[in-house]
């Protein structure tokens, strides 16, 4: 039978995990998921599975996506955590992958290292499916297909035509079942398969569920009666400098022109819209956890759950009326930061850790559980020294952008500072005092040396991820 090694310090970890069986390696992705929808942090969502395999594992408070290249945030994370690259790297991997270039995958390492594969749900990145998995399932495309009813809800007149648990839309019901429920069958399916093999496995199940259009069956969507939905405290009707991040625009005949993601709701925003479009992200979590809790209970039914390290976590999170914002597509908490769990024997119970983190370090992580040497182009760092508490801190800062030229972070010691190169505009918030970003510190004289000191940090960190807004200006 495969075993775990209890966690000790890392070097012992480094030179035993070659030695022992390999933990089987379980990861479950969401889509678009905000750090705070779990209902765990006393919110409005109800996931009770995942605040179940919370408790009994460790919950990272705060990790983070790095952004993207463009409006669809998914490729780049989903890039950067199977390749190890950042974020720039990672787009140059991705142009040599639709080049035809070979690129060692995320399952391929884990294949190297005497695992069985398996893959199912959203994949949306340039490497086939069936060239990094030994067994695939379902693929799924970046979102399901969506109807012009789904858009800006509800009208001037409050009328809302598009109903989440309307099969004839076709979306996440298209096919007879929902794709989430797809998810679920797979997984189940593949755990069975496993159960009669002595190689350990990975399976990398990723729902499309909570992203757009957010369909559930009616009895999820009931769960949340739209009137006692709470509007975010941060709210905003219009965010001030949505053309600036690039989320609007006025195109040449004075039409308004939008990303995807923000034409969901009318703007100006208003709190009947919000409200109606979170009951909708509430109830499609909430669909989604049972998914998780169906796998999970096959876990345990196959007799693998002591042999398995189970990861959650999402790709990125989302606004949905925070700031006036409904994408993902800035670099406020909302978007930047997502739930990650890892539970499984010998994995700290019922702990958390407030560290900042990316949600990519779950690549070499793993990679370090299979005993397999984490290659140089692996650019995150292994998790292992938090979860045995050899470390206090992870990273010196974190970076965050969005396009090459228009959004960029730091958040460093407690701080974010955010910069929109079109129009020079800074923005600085104290996310241990104010973590809803709501009281823009940058040009308060009081925090004019912050300021200063965390745009040298953020052109360090620019220098280092070959940032093209400054390998652009660097001799």
């Amino acid at each position: 039978m495969k075993r775990l090694l209890p966690l000790l310090p890392l070097f012992l970890v480094l030179q035993l995990y070659s030695k022992a069986e390999l933990p089987n390696i379980l990861f479950i992705l969401s889509d678009d998921q905000a750090w705070e929808t779990l209902g765990l942090h006393g919110g409005e969502v109800k996931t009770p599975n995942l605040d179940r395999l919370a408790a009994q594992g460790t919950l990272f408070t705060h990790a983070y996506n790095m952004g993207g290249w463009h409006g669809a945030v998914c490729v780049a994370s989903r890039t950067m955590l199977n390749t190890g690259r950042s974020i720039w790297r990672a787009q140059a991997a991705e142009e040599r992958i639709h080049q035809g270039e070979e690129e060692t995958f995320w399952a391929e390492h884990l294949s190297e290292a005497g695992y069985t594969t398996y893959m199912s749900g959203k994949w949306h990145v340039r490497k086939p499916a069936a060239d990094a998995f030994d067994h695939v399932a379902h693929v799924r495309p970046g979102m399901p297909k969506t109807v012009p009813s789904a858009y800006f809800r509800p009208d001037p007149t409050g009328q809302n035509s598009w109903a989440p648990d309307d099969k004839s839309l076709g979306g996440f019901w298209e096919g007879g079942k929902h794709w989430s429920e797809v998810v679920g069958d797979d997984g189940v399916a593949f755990l069975k398969q496993a159960a009669g093999k002595e190689e350990p496995f990975f399976m990398y199940l990723a729902f499309n569920a909570p992203h757009d259009p957010r369909q559930s069956p009616k009895a999820f969507v009931d769960m949340y009666p739209v009137e006692n939905v709470k509007v975010p405290e941060n709210f905003l009707p219009d965010y001030p400098y949505k053309v600036e991040i690039g989320c609007y625009s006025t195109i040449s005949k004075g039409q308004p022109s939008y990303l995807r993601d923000e034409k969901l709701a009318p703007w100006p925003r208003t709190e009947e819209a919000i409200q109606l479009h979170r009951q909708e992200y509430y109830a499609i979590i909430t669909h989604m956890d049972k998914q998780v809790g169906r796998i999970l209970k096959e876990l345990e039914a196959s007799g693998q759950k002591e042999e398995t390290i189970i990861i959650f976590t999402s790709d990125h999170g989302l606004a949905v009326g925070r700031h006036g914002l409904m994408g993902k597509q800035n670099m406020y908490e909302h978007s930047l930061r997502v739930p990650l769990i890892i539970a499984g024997r010998d994995i700290p119970a019922g702990k958390q850790i407030n560290i900042p983190v990316y949600l990519q370090d779950v690549m070499p992580t793993s990679l370090q559980l299979a005993g397999q040497e984490i290659p140089h182009s692996v650019e995150f760092k292994s998790l292992l020294p938090l979860l045995a508490g050899e470390e206090t801190i992870h990273y010196p800062a974190l970076y965050g952008a969005m396009w090459p030229n228009k959004q960029r972070a730091i958040i460093k010691d407690g701080w974010k500072l955010m910069h929109y190169p079109k129009g020079d505009i800074y923005r600085l918030y104290n996310l241990q005092k104010d973590p809803l970003e709501m009281d823009d510190l940058a040009n308060d004289p009081n925090q004019a040396e912050r300021v200063v000191a965390l745009k040298a940090g953020l052109r360090e960190l620019q220098l280092g991820m070959e940032d093209p807004l400054v390998v652009q200006k660097t001799p």
